[in-house]
């Protein structure tokens, strides 16, 4: 087990948690994740129950089912979280290297625009994967 600790840009909040020894990466290329990140957001695996979060955060409900959040201090991006059991992805690019993750998946693939692409051999998932494995049902909203 690894712990990891981290901290926005201005360093107003600081995160701590624990991941395996070689973290998980995932990257969303979703028009949110975008929208919000201004590329692929990219998301550390860490132990649930170990976040800890100190600072000042603020958290905007980006639709029914998930939420965003980031300091309201200088706005970096700190997790993305599902509201129907308050899991948080907390984002790799508060941590030292990207917690010294892999990248192991990427959601929304077929929609990762023409400027940018992840190398490397992980799992690329396609928008309607991605649906399928998430949000059945669940259309555009995210």
């Amino acid at each position: 087990m690894q712990y990891l600790e981290g901290q926005c840009l201005c360093g107003a909040v600081k995160v701590t948690a624990t991941a395996a020894d070689e973290p998980k990466l995932r990257a969303c290329n979703c028009v949110m994740c975008r929208r919000h990140n201004s590329a692929a957001f990219v998301t550390v695996e860490v132990d649930q129950d170990s976040i800890k979060i100190e600072g000042p955060v603020k958290v905007f409900r980006s639709s029914e089912w998930a939420q965003r959040a980031f300091c309201e201090t200088c706005g970096s991006t700190l997790w993305y979280g599902l509201v129907h059991d308050g899991s948080r992805h907390l984002a790799a690019g508060l941590f030292d290297n990207a917690a010294g993750g892999t990248l192991v998946e990427e959601y929304f693939s077929d929609q990762c625009p023409q400027g940018y692409a992840f190398a490397g051999d992980h799992k690329r998932l396609t928008r309607e994967e991605t649906y399928a494995l998430f949000a059945p049902g669940e259309g555009e909203a995210q």
